[in-house]
C-alpha cells in the first residue's frame, strides 16, 4: 500500500519519526515491534517508509503501557489479539474475558509490585536527607 492508499483507507498517515514523538517510543523500538509482528504499519509510502494511522498510534500507547509492567513480547501480542477479538465480535466472548481478566490480575500484581519498589525508594531518599 502506498501513502495516497493510506491516507484513502485509514486517513491521515505519519511516518516513524511522528510517531516516535508522540509515543514516547525510539524509532529502533518501532521498527522492532514491525519486524517481530507486534505492530506492523499500516502502510508504506512509495519510497518505503512506514506509514501510522491514529490507530497504531493508539495501540502503540496500549503496548507502551504494558513494557513497565514486565510483559514479555508474546504476552503482549496474545493480549493485543484479545483486545482484538472483544472488539471485532469474538465467537467466545466469554473466554477471551476470562483470558483478559488473568492479565488484569497479572498487571494489578506487577504494579503493586511496582508500588513497594517506589515506597523502599522514596524511604531510601528521607534517609538519606536525613544524614
Amino acid at each position: 500500500m502506498n501513502e495516497r492508499e493510506a491516507t484513502l483507507v485509514g486517513g491521515s498517515t505519519m511516518h516513524i519519526g511522528a510517531v516516535a514523538e508522540r509515543t514516547g517510543l525510539s524509532l529502533r523500538t518501532l521498527r522492532h515491534y514491525d519486524e517481530v509482528g507486534l505492530l506492523r504499519p499500516s502502510g508504506r509510502s512509495d519510497g518505503g517508509f512506514r506509514l501510522y494511522t491514529e490507530s497504531d498510534v493508539t495501540r502503540l500507547l496500549l503496548i507502551r503501557r504494558m513494557k513497565p509492567l514486565g510483559f514479555t513480547l508474546e504476552e503482549m501480542s496474545d493480549l493485543l489479539s484479545l483486545v482484538d477479538r472483544l472488539a471485532t465480535g469474538d465467537p467466545d466472548p466469554a473466554e477471551t474475558r476470562k483470558r483478559l481478566n488473568s492479565y488484569i490480575s497479572r498487571a494489578e500484581e506487577r504494579r503493586a509490585d511496582l508500588a513497594r519498589k517506589l515506597d523502599m525508594a522514596d524511604e531510601l531518599i528521607e534517609l538519606l536527607r536525613a544524614r
